[in-house]
């Protein structure tokens, strides 16, 4: 009986020292979900600022903008409307949009396109002093070509709706990520 009562105390001891060392493995390393961290030098409220277009794709600025705000709401962040109460402003271009056709269905009949939008933001406290800059964050999305231009149009729309989201996500990991 001695001997089976030792037995469970080495095979319980087993597990509970596998789960310290998880424990100590993952806090030792810095481990934390991308995006978690907090805005940089202690911001705690942002002014988003519509972003300026230097693109042809008309309207672009203002999807991009509210889907940037959006993030931030969504993600617990404080944003002000007003520049002047906010501790920061979040500020940038759309630098350039291109689309390229990925599939073909003969030589001249573009089945698929891809259309790729590139941003540079800058976040700047009340003094105009840079804490956080970053150029050339890109991303891309498909979408079909249709027989009729309309139909067209109205896909690459979709694709420019769900690129917008995706870099806005993007851009939050990249501002709040502490590495």
């Amino acid at each position: 009986m001695k001997i089976s009562v030792i037995r469970a105390l080495i095979y319980c001891q087993k597990y509970v020292w596998t789960g310290i060392f998880i424990a100590i493995f993952l806090t030792a390393c810095g481990y934390h979900f991308s995006g978690s961290g907090s805005l940089p030098a202690g911001i705690q409220t942002v002014a988003v600022e519509i972003l300026k277009n230097r693109t042809s794709e008309t309207g672009l600025e203002n999807i991009v903008t509210n889907d940037l705000i959006f993030e931030f709401i969504q993600r617990g962040k404080t944003v002000q409307k007003n520049a002047k109460k906010a501790d920061a402003v979040l500020s940038g271009v759309i630098e350039s949009s291109s689309i390229a056709t990925i599939s073909r269905r003969g030589l001249q009949s573009p089945l698929e396109r891809q259309i790729q939008i590139t941003v540079s933001l800058k976040l700047t406290r009340s003094d105009n002093r840079v804490i956080w800059s970053s150029s050339g964050i890109s991303d891309y999305e498909a979408y079909d070509v249709a027989a009729d231009k309309q139909a067209t149009d109205t896909n690459k729309h979709n694709a420019l709706v769900t690129l917008s989201k995706r870099l806005s996500q993007k851009i939050y990991h990249r501002l709040t990520d502490n590495f």
